[in-house]
């Protein structure tokens, strides 16, 4: 649904996109992240028709953002990190507005603002003013706003941003409803843990450049340093660590709140080999569990290094 190729912007002397290339299939929900400066909302902004890039081509279902960007316009929607709002207008007329601005007949504009107030959990809020709404009903009305045209992809610019736990925690059950209704979403967020529970691809982008791009569980074994195994034994932990260390895959072993944390190289079958070498010292073993660097572990390791 969306293709990037080689996409490169330059300010004057400066590069803010380098060559950078992905691809979000159908479905996908799409973690874009980076430092501040990193080149996200350039990218969105390319993709959404509304900045032409300096080389490279862009795709939005099949659509070249240069050279068609009206059916872009038809086909996505575009959510930015500041979003405007007309005040004076209750929720049921800003969302007519913007259907009446894409050309959505007159006697369709009223069932598609009520069932987007439904989706977002708005309706009670129909006749209210925008105004008078929270930053998070906000931002919920601002989501509703990029779907009155029932686009196939959304690009969403730091959608959680300024929410408290439990508005951040509604959106993202908004978004994986919007998913199961088959929409392709890119999501630029610094809000990581968050991402690694709702994506299901994540792309990381520093100085303009994409540092890894792929399945979230493929990108952090890709760059998070080792594997590792939370261990609990019974009494023992002397000799287990001693044990660990004695084997030729282990790289590091710490105790962390009680339990032992081995780095370790190798797969499965390798950590299944450590538990029988423990076992086999007669070390009573009462946890054996692999740890995931997460996606924290590998966005430091991404933008700490000059990778490529």
């Amino acid at each position: 649904m969306i293709r990037v190729q080689g996409l490169t912007k330059v300010y004057g002397s400066r590069t803010a996109l380098d060559a950078v290339s992905f691809e979000v299939p159908k479905g996908e929900i799409f973690g874009f992240v980076g430092p501040n400066g990193a080149g996200k909302t350039t990218t969105l902004r390319i993709l959404a028709a509304l900045l032409e890039p300096t080389g490279g081509r862009a795709f939005v279902d099949g659509a070249d953002v240069i050279q068609h960007p009206d059916l872009v316009h038809d086909r996505l929607g575009y959510m930015p990190d500041f979003f405007g709002v007309y005040d004076q207008l209750t929720a049921t007329e800003y969302l007519d507005f913007y259907a009446a601005c894409y050309r959505i007949p007159r006697a369709r504009r009223k069932k598609i603002a009520a069932d987007l107030l439904e989706l977002v959990g708005l309706a009670d809020r129909r006749d209210q003013s925008v105004d008078t709404l929270s930053r998070g009903l906000k931002q919920r009305l601002c989501l509703a706003r990029a779907l009155v045209h029932d686009p196939a992809v959304l690009l969403l610019d730091e959608p959680a941003s300024g929410l408290d736990p439990r508005a951040r925690v509604e959106m993202r059950e908004i978004l994986k409803e919007l998913q199961r209704m088959g929409k392709t979403i890119v999501i630029s967020s610094h809000i990581l843990p968050e991402l690694t529970e709702l994506c299901t691809m994540v792309g990381i982008i520093d100085q303009g450049r994409m540092r890894a791009t792929g399945p979230v569980q493929d990108v952090i074994r890709q760059l998070t340093s080792g594997r590792r195994l939370r261990i609990m034994v019974l009494g023992q932990r002397d000799e287990a660590v001693a044990t660990l260390k004695t084997l030729p895959s282990i790289r590091t072993v710490d105790m962390i709140n009680g339990a032992i944390e081995a780095e370790y190289e190798g797969d499965d079958a390798t950590a299944a080999s450590i538990l029988q070498a423990l076992t086999a010292a007669s070390i009573r073993v009462s946890g054996f569990s692999q740890l995931d660097g997460g996606l924290e572990d590998a966005f430091l390791k991404a933008t700490s290094e000059d990778v490529g």
